[in-house]
């Protein structure tokens, strides 16, 4: 149960990082309540796992599905660099998640 809440609280970590860019420094309040929000899900979510996770696992993975998921929806959503070369570093990113899971025993 706790790798599915990891897997939510990076979902909601994308979002608030979406969200930084539609709140335009936090300055639109819609946007920014949402963002905000959405912070502190993730964080709540994050905490949740690390009850049964190695804290140290479950930030990296955390982090990790932010990361790649907020490289992937700034191509699609701000027309950011889909560069073979950054594509395949965030492709790095994934081995690494999928590889602290499998090493974890969150298979």
């Amino acid at each position: 149960m706790s790798w599915y809440l990891l897997g939510i609280a990076g979902l909601f970590e994308i979002a608030w990082a979406i969200g930084l860019e539609y709140s335009e420094g936090l300055t639109r309040p819609v946007p920014t309540t949402v963002t905000v929000l959405a912070m502190a899900v993730s964080v709540y979510l994050l905490a949740k796992a690390v009850e049964s996770l190695p804290v140290g696992t479950a930030y990296a993975v955390w982090t990790g599905i932010g990361a790649v998921g907020t490289a992937a929806l700034g191509v699609v959503l701000f027309n950011e660099s889909a560069d073979p070369l950054r594509v395949a570093f965030i492709g790095l990113v994934v081995v690494g998640i999928v590889g602290l899971n499998l090493s974890s025993g969150g298979h």
